[in-house]
This record gives structure tokens, sequence and C-alpha cells, in this order.
């Protein structure tokens, strides 16, 4: 089959005669329709993240048609239309029994290389899935569109951990009887979440998940959501979605106004997007006393931290991983269109052109979002 790997720091070979993957007992074979360029691909393909150790076909936002049933297989059929998680889990562990299938201590990552496992991607024409992390889409879902559920899960994952806050619980985890869509879900899913009433957030970051984590605060009822970049071009956008203010992080004294504007102490939550020092010092600093900051940039390893701001804050941190159990949520919003995903969608072109698409995203020069690649 066709397949893009990544054979050396930041070089690829489009590989016409990659091994075609067979499903296993209780697995299906999928046939990519759409991927996209995740971030994380961007950042990991120089190899400074260590995540993406060559030869190694990343890829993890994705959906497909599937074409093959492993053996044993019940509840999928040929033709069924799919998305899936971007992580496989093993549906055993105490985690995955508990609804924390992204702190599955088995996990593997699609198109992800650590050291400890090497495990495909989605930047081939096929790839072999456990029905456990399989979602259906509808049909008039495109799949585009539909590859950005991995993305949306993210944003509302996160969004679902700034609970507790005084004008509302953001999330409840769904009845257990409610279908998510996976014939083989055993967790507690979070299928559906209940709205927030009221609250005022700050989302330092307007690249891709900062856009969606607007998106999804708006559309879970957060009164008041103000984006910080230092992009006015993704500031006007984040406006356009959804966000009441917006700031150029250059501001002189911006978490300073950010209080003022928020009933004078700062905000009830704040979600740091990007992952660098500033912008967690902005974070932590913009929210009220007793707030919360959510955590889910992780570009740097290492940051400083300003600790007496948030011992006499009284402030909760939370990191927030990957995603668990809101894929029937985003696929829902994307169709209905309460979180978009077109604006962001800056291209979509044939998996062979794939190096071309990576080089772009990685110099940074043309202000794009989100790159699907089509292997058929």
């Amino acid at each position: 089959m066709k397949a893009l790997v990544l054979t050396a720091p930041s070089e690829f070979n489009f590989d016409t005669q990659f091994p075609d993957p067979t499903p296993a007992a209780g697995e299906v074979l999928v046939k990519v329709a759409a991927c996209g360029i995740c971030g994380s691909d961007i950042h990991g393909m120089d190899g400074r993240s260590g995540r993406r150790q060559m030869p190694i076909v990343m890829g993890h936002e994705a959906a497909g048609e599937i074409i093959g049933l492993g053996e044993g297989v019940q509840g999928w059929s040929l033709g069924d239309r799919v998305t899936f998680d971007s992580t496989e889990y093993c549906g055993e562990c105490d985690e995955c029994q508990s609804g924390f299938v992204n702190l599955c201590p088995n996990r593997k990552v699609l198109g992800v290389s650590p050291g400890e496992y090497r495990r495909h991607g989605c930047f081939a024409e096929k790839i072999a899935l456990p029905t456990r992390i399989l979602y259906r889409i509808p049909d008039e879902l495109s799949y585009e569109k539909a590859a950005f559920a991995e993305p949306v899960s993210i944003a509302l994952h996160a969004v679902n951990l700034a609970d507790g806050i005084e004008v509302g619980e953001a999330f409840t985890q769904a009845a257990e009887e409610e279908d998510c869509g996976s014939k083989e879900c055993g967790h507690d899913c979070h299928c559906e979440g209940e709205e927030a009433k009221g609250g005022t957030a700050v989302v330092v970051g307007a690249g891709l998940i900062g856009l969606l984590v607007v998106q999804a605060l708006k559309a879970r009822g957060w009164e008041k959501v103000i984006a910080v970049d230092l992009d006015d071009g993704r500031l006007e956008l984040a406006r356009k979605l959804g966000a009441d203010e917006v700031f150029n992080a250059k501001q002189e004294g911006l978490a300073m106004h950010i209080r003022k504007i928020c009933d004078g102490d700062g905000a009830d939550a704040s979600f740091e997007v990007v992952g660098a020092g500033a912008p967690l010092d902005l974070a932590i600093r913009s929210v009220r006393k007793g707030g919360q900051v959510v955590l889910i940039g992780n570009l740097q390893p290492n940051t400083p931290f300003p600790l007496q701001e948030v011992v006499t804050r009284q402030l909760t941190i939370k990191g927030s991983c990957s995603c668990a159990g809101e894929y029937p949520e985003a696929i829902r919003r994307i169709q209905d269109g309460s979180i978009q995903v077109e604006p962001l969608l800056s291209a979509v072109a044939p998996l062979e052109e794939g190096a071309g698409w990576f080089k772009r995203l990685y110099d940074n020069k043309e202000g794009l979002l989100k790159v699907v690649l089509q292997p058929a």
C-alpha cells in the first residue's frame, strides 16, 4: 500500500509498497479517507520530541471506511463509515474500567514511536484497529470534517475538566446506558455534557486547539470567553468563532487588565494551549482566587512556574491529556455546527504531496491551521 514514512529528521519517503496491515481478532481494517496533520506531528518530525523515532508512519486524526473484518468482530460491517480514538487502550486495566482510557498504562498512540513501542498511523491507505476505539460517523458528514473529531475531543476534554466553578458544573458524565456509538464501550462515556450556567474563561493560545476550546466553551454555555494570542489574524478568527473579547499577548499589563474586566479578580478558569513559560504565567495570573487553570499545551518539557501566585490565590491546576470518551459529542457538534471546523481547514491534499505540506506547516509562514491529507 501507499504510505508517507518519516525516515529521518524532517525527511519523508512516499512509499508505494509499504506492507499492508492485517486485522487481528477483534480488529477491523479501515481504508483511510482523510487524515489531518497534527501539531504534535509537526513538533515531532525533526526528532526533538523523541516521540517520532524513525522510521514511522505518523497520523492519528483520521476517518475512513471499514474494508475488512478480523475474527470474532460483531456489530461492525464492511462499508461502515468510522472515525476512531487516536489512542489504543487495553479496556481492562483499572484506569480503563474507571473511564480514564487516556491514562491507560498500556496505551499506544497511533503514529507514535517513543521507544517502548512503534505504532504506525494513518498517513497510509489502510490501518488495522481494535473495534473498541471505533465510532460511527453519519453519512452526511464528510471524511475531511470527521477527521476533526480527535482535536475537537481534546478541546471538549479540557473543558470537561474545568468543573466545580461556582456558576455551575461545566460537565457531568452521561448515564451509563447512553449509547456512545462504540459497540464495545464499557466505561462511563462522556457522551453528553451539561452546559455551564455562566462563567468566564480565558484561552491562552489561538492555534487550532485553542480555537476549538473557544468554541467548546461557548457551546457549553460559558458566558464570557477571552482569547489571547500573538497573531492578530488568529485573534480575529477567534472572535468570529465566538470569543467575546480578544487580546494580543504583547499588550502591557494584560493579566491585570483581564482580572479587571472579569469582575476585578479574574476569570473563573483559564486554558493554556501553548505549553511555554509566558503563556503559562499569563494563564495563572488571569484567574480569580480559587479559580482553575487547565493545561493543554505540551510544547516544552519544563517551564518557569509562578508558585506563590498559585499558592496565595489557592488555584487549582489540572493537566489535560488527550481525550476520554468525548468522541460522540465531538461528532455531533461537528455535524450540527455548534463547533465549526470548516474555517479551520486550510487545505486538503493528496498523500503524495504530504512532505511539502509538512514543510510548509513546519516553516509556519503562511498561517496554516489544519491540512488534511487523502491517501486514496
